[in-house]
């Protein structure tokens, strides 16, 4: 049987099929790590499941490899792909609430963005990302850490069901009524299963939240995250956030003479009460050299989309992550020794608390394994100038080598780079045998290995 072609493909879609001939092209396979610069042979841009049932049917029956694009934050690139094919979902991504059974359904390409504008006029919310720009699946299908975990679990905790278009071209529905095995590889097992067409999610009464950015003085960053260590381990579910160090951006409400210092600082969200909010960041204030902050009620859309004007399209990514049941002295050591020298006013260091709700669900009960974890911690190497790549790269490398003896061997496959390949069996830990035999099941020939795959 012939192969399809790529104007059979043209023939076969609704949305825009784009190659290197067509204008638009290197627009369409620009992805937001610009330290990856690939070129698929195709990029389709799907705007219904068929297109994706048509995509999937193409790349698999041409033998070219497949890359599936959501939010596209692939730190990694896994987004695009060298003379492949890229299936865009970025048009999918409409969605609705039903504020009744407090649910909502979005598309596969929809960011946290678009799922808060649906959900916030109702009193609405689910557990999303830190910055707004970033899809809803792929950090769903990782896991889905956010403010909101400690009160409400994971993203994937919050999931219902999911449309899939599996390896074969069929569109399954995954619940725990429906494919329950595929439901449960769904939950933290990534991106390969198939490609998430819609995913529906239970929501849970968040509107206005008390929070945002309080900044220390670096000699106070041992305080901070002892204070935080301590604190969060018994604080109040509704109390998310993190620790980090950052350059100070030029913002109003960071002194003018202190623009581009380096700080030590604390991001965090009450959900609970308003006027409860306050009481809630009393530890931290007790911190003390509180350098500025930008404390106080906000929408939650507008902490969750704090920070996308730092971390726009274009920069160069390199990150490392792990799991952390403690944090040490000894791993607090390690943050101190290479936190200050953060190289730019992108990159950063995020310490993300995932106790709480996270620990009430079994590590078998979904593939994201590491419920005993207390903390996901990224070193997120990110900044504009391509001439930096060694130096700053140098620089996650020694800071990860820092903190690593003092970490699980484990890490968040949504923080894990391109040459993280060989940790996919740690970052599952007793789960990784069950989700290699659901892969042999769904995907046996592999289609969908652009991703922390695991192989069949």
């Amino acid at each position: 049987m012939a192969k399809p072609t790529i104007e059979q493909l043209r023939e076969s879609v609704r949305g825009v099929v784009i190659t290197a001939d067509d204008p638009g092209y290197d627009e369409a396979r620009t992805v937001y790590n610009a330290m990856i610069d690939r070129r698929p042979r195709v990029v389709v841009r799907c705007v219904n499941v068929g297109d994706v049932m048509a995509t999937v049917d193409f790349a698999r029956d041409n033998d070219f490899d497949l890359a599936v694009r959501g939010g596209s934050h692939s730190v990694p690139g896994f987004g695009t792909v060298d003379g492949g094919v890229v299936l865009d979902l970025s048009a999918m991504r409409g969605g609705r609430v039903d504020p009744h059974t407090q649910t909502a359904r979005v598309g596969g390409g929809a960011t946290w963005g678009d799922f808060n504008a649906m959900t916030y006029p109702y009193g609405l919310a689910t557990t999303g990302g830190i910055i707004s720009t970033t899809g809803v699946a792929g950090l769903t299908l990782g896991g889905g850490i956010g403010y909101l975990a400690r009160g409400l679990g994971l993203s994937c905790d919050n999931l219902i069901s999911a449309d899939i278009v599996t390896a074969d071209g069929r569109l399954v529905i995954a619940s725990e009524k429906e494919n329950d095995d595929l439901f449960w590889a769904l939950r933290g097992g990534g991106g390969n299963f198939g490609v998430a067409t819609s995913l529906e999610f239970r929501l849970s009464p968040v509107k206005d939240i008390y929070g945002g950015p309080m900044f220390f003085e670096l000699d106070r960053a041992g305080d901070m995250l002892r204070t935080f260590r301590e604190y969060i381990a018994e604080a109040p579910e509704q109390l998310g956030g993190f620790p980090a160090f950052q350059i100070a951006p030029p913002l109003p409400f960071i002194p003018e003479n202190r623009h581009g210092e380096t700080f030590a600082l604390v991001v965090a969200c009450w959900a609970g009460p308003l006027d409860e909010g306050e009481k809630a960041f009393r530890p931290f204030r007790d911190i003390g050299s509180l350098v500025a902050e930008h404390v106080g009620p906000m929408p939650y859309p507008a902490l969750n989309s704090a920070f996308d004007a730092l971390l726009p399209p274009g920069l160069q990514h390199y990150w490392k992550a792990n799991f952390n049941t403690e944090l040490t002295d000894e791993a607090i050591e390690g943050h101190l020794e290479y936190g200050p020298k953060v190289p730019a006013v992108s990159a950063t260091m995020h310490i993300y608390p995932i106790n709480g709700a996270c620990h009430r669900v079994a590590a078998d009960s979904t593939a994201f394994a590491y419920r005993d974890a207390s903390y996901a911690t990224n070193i997120a190497g990110m900044w504009p100038d391509p001439a930096d790549n060694e130096a700053n790269i140098q620089w996650v490398r020694d800071y990860y080598a820092a903190t690593a003896p003092h970490s699980e061997d484990g890490g968040y496959v949504n923080f894990m780079s391109g040459d993280d390949e060989d940790r996919v069996a740690a970052n599952y830990k007793g789960n990784y045998g069950r989700l290699v035999e659901i892969k042999r099941k769904y995907d046996p020939d592999n289609l969908f290995h652009l991703n922390q795959n695991l192989k069949p």
